[in-house]
């Protein structure tokens, strides 16, 4: 009768200590994740718009994701357009190859067939999920190519 009162007081304790551990080791790490700092980087060509094109030009992202605040700077350059940037965007979520939605409209800085874009956007929680997953890209658009000359998949690198 006593190892039954034990067994009774000690079931539930131990579970309720179980349960309590599994959810401050949760809490542990989104807290982790929420200081975490990205590098994010990627490179854009013509033959990875979709559909690919010919154009000759190239770009190339750099930039910085802070999961505390979520905010992403980026610093964009592109040269060799065959007509001056229209638009740059950022979409996703998509894999490479893949056509993604319209997240953010992109502020252009230095326009033209040589120029710059750069910045910074609050994402939400599913876009920082897609950054750090790295299903999104960036897109720069001509009057050449109105859906897109140059596209480049952003690639998150944990710091």
């Amino acid at each position: 009768m006593y190892l039954n009162s034990v067994k009774k007081f000690l079931l539930p304790v131990l579970t309720m200590f179980l349960l309590t551990t599994i959810l401050l080791s949760c809490k542990k790490e989104n807290k982790q994740n929420e200081t975490q700092m990205y590098s994010t980087t990627g490179n854009a060509s013509g033959n990875q718009e979709t559909p690919a094109n010919n154009s000759s030009g190239s770009g190339t992202l750099t930039g910085t994701y802070n999961a505390a605040t979520n905010v992403w700077q980026y610093n964009i350059t592109w040269n060799s357009l065959t007509s001056a940037a229209s638009a740059v965007q950022l979409r996703g979520p998509a894999s490479a190859g893949v056509t993604g939605a319209l997240m953010f409209a992109l502020t252009i800085t230095a326009p033209g067939v040589n120029g710059s874009a750069s910045g910074s956007v609050v994402l939400s929680d599913q876009q920082e999920t897609d950054l750090i997953s790295d299903k999104c890209y960036y897109s720069i658009l001509s009057s050449t190519y109105v859906t897109g000359e140059l596209r480049g998949q952003i690639i998150a690198t944990a710091n």
